[in-house]
């Protein structure tokens, strides 16, 4: 009898440990190709897709690796990384609107899932949650009802758990660790500005880790506290430290050919289960190599 199983691999943890360590251990591969294998959906702990690099497992848990990875590439610039009857959470490339512009009303992420749900049935379809930059990669969640809309808008602050950024920036920090605090508005060239004190705009909060530096660029985390537009951009800019590429904030350099900033987690409760979803997806590698030494 042939064996079906679904799995490339199995192993039984014998050891504590971070998951991509032990993937490390046991995978005969580079750090590049483990880390895609845990963006894809393909790693499993205890029957159960995981997709965060840093879960631990612990003495007697279950890692296997999936044949087929259960992501699905609806267009280049669009990968789903997970699904349900309820919502949709992608992976969205640099340079790809979230929703149509005066200028731009098809190459949107909206539009080419609205088409994927319709392939499945022709009432099927996708609302829009919260927003990225067009430049900004990176993790977003669309709802597949408006009912469950409307549930994750109404109760986003409650239900989002933890939202962090990947960028690269100009220069060196004067801290490792800090936390912005500043008031937003719009300018009526539709750019934004941050004032350090209450000017009757929206207040934005931003948590910043230095996590690499080279002192020409910096890879820094952020993990935001408010959904501000442009918040990270506009914030970044008045500390004169703006994201590389980002010409309209500030920057004068760019070596990626791309706005350096990543939606990296994206973790909230599901509003129909209750259960905390997790999703997690790498900066790019030419991140990382920016600030190499």
């Amino acid at each position: 009898m042939k064996n079906r199983s679904k799995y490339q691999h199995q192993f039984e943890v014998q050891e504590e440990s971070e998951l991509l360590s032990f993937l490390y251990k046991h995978l005969n591969q580079g750090r590049n190709r483990t880390k895609a294998m845990l963006t894809r959906g393909q790693i499993v702990v205890d029957e159960q897709v995981e997709t965060r690099y840093n879960r631990i497992v612990k003495v007697g848990q279950s890692v296997a690796i999936l044949k087929h990875a259960i992501t699905k590439q609806v267009k280049q610039e669009i990968e789903i990384i997970y699904e349900d009857e309820h919502l949709i959470v992608i992976n969205k490339a640099s340079g790809l609107l979230t929703i149509a512009s005066n200028k731009e009303k098809q190459e949107t992420a909206y539009r080419y899932l609205m088409n994927y749900v319709k392939q499945q049935h022709p009432s099927n379809r996708v609302f829009i949650v919260h927003r990225l930059d067009r430049e900004t990669s990176g993790v977003m969640v669309f709802a597949k009802t408006e009912a469950v809309k409307v549930m994750l808008q109404d109760n986003w602050k409650e239900m989002v758990k933890k939202r962090t950024y990947i960028a690269v920036i100009e220069g060196v920090l004067k801290s490792e660790k800090q936390t912005l605090v500043s008031w937003l508005k719009e300018s009526k060239t539709h750019k934004m500005y941050a004032s350090s004190k209450d000017n009757g705009g929206q207040k934005a909060v931003t948590h910043l880790k230095q996590k690499a530096t080279n002192k020409k660029y910096t890879l820094i985390e952020l993990e935001l506290d408010t959904g501000r537009k442009n918040q990270i951009r506009v914030q970044l800019e008045s500390m004169k430290k703006p994201i590389i590429g980002d010409k309209k904030y500030g920057s004068s350099v760019n070596p990626i050919h791309r706005l350096a900033l990543h939606a990296n987690v994206l973790s909230f409760q599901h509003p129909i289960t209750k259960k905390t979803m997790h999703f997690q997806v790498e900066a790019p590698e030419a991140f990382y190599q920016l600030v190499k030494g």
